[in-house]
């Protein structure tokens, strides 16, 4: 259940969502990052081993 907020109910909501969507994307890149080291590593592995 949601607390009520009163009159800032709107910019504490949207704070929370723009806050969601930033940690979000954060987390996102972070994966990408470590897919695209992993498969860089596993090539020079590969190089030479």
């Amino acid at each position: 259940m949601m607390p009520d907020l009163g009159a800032y109910a709107v910019e504490v909501v949207s704070a929370y969502a723009v806050s969601l969507l930033l940690l979000g994307g954060l987390v996102a890149l972070s994966l990408a990052r470590w897919r695209k080291v992993k498969r860089q590593l596993e090539e020079v592995e590969r190089r030479d081993g």
